[in-house]
């Protein structure tokens, strides 16, 4: 089997860490070899996040190559424009719509960019949402990464079971079932 290579990508404390937890959780359940790895900068401060997830019957490294992302689950647009290089001409983009400001947009010493889920669409498969929104109708806003997740998961040929089991290995016990409920509103997502 190709090793195929996800890329979540981010800003401090939107979750990223624990969606590639549950994604490498379930991929070892199944029997595959996978490698994470994190990189991020000043994620405490709310600064660029992005982790690697790779599996396949044998994976030698964690890092994806500029060019081969898969998949690119993107909390946000911004991140979803910075890391494009490194996504496959057939890869898939999933992002989040709702903006999440950086500093220099903060203090007004630079613009947030416009019409960015526009423009990745003219240079990628991407199918965005308002994860922000479902993730609020589950139960709280900290669920964006679960509903991107369920997403994810709606496009990947794994078993329901891994999920939900990966779900309830990496997730708080008193969270489980928001973050169930917001996994399962990604799911029920059609493609844009």
């Amino acid at each position: 089997m190709n090793t195929t290579s996800v890329m979540i990508v981010g800003v401090g404390g939107q979750g990223t860490l624990l969606a590639s937890k549950v994604l490498g959780q379930a991929l070892v359940s199944l029997g595959y070899d996978v490698k994470v790895s994190e990189v991020h900068g000043m994620s405490q401060r709310g600064g660029s996040v992005v982790t690697y997830v790779r599996y396949g019957s044998e994976v030698h490294s964690p890092i994806v190559d500029l060019g081969g992302a898969d998949y690119m689950l993107a909390f946000e647009p911004l991140e979803a424009a910075r890391y494009l290089p490194w996504l496959k001409s057939t890869g898939l983009i999933i992002t989040n719509t709702h903006e999440t400001l950086p500093m220099p947009v903060i203090t007004g010493a630079a613009a947030y960019p416009e019409n960015i889920v526009e423009k990745l669409a003219q240079r990628a498969n991407v199918v965005s949402l308002d994860a922000l929104r479902l993730a609020n109708e589950a139960g709280s806003a900290k669920a964006v990464n679960m509903v991107l997740m369920g997403v994810l998961a709606a496009r990947m040929d794994l078993p329901e079971t891994a999920w939900q089991a990966a779900l309830e290995k990496q997730v708080p016990a008193k969270f489980l079932e928001m973050n169930r409920r917001a996994f399962a509103l990604g799911q029920a997502q059609k493609e844009e």
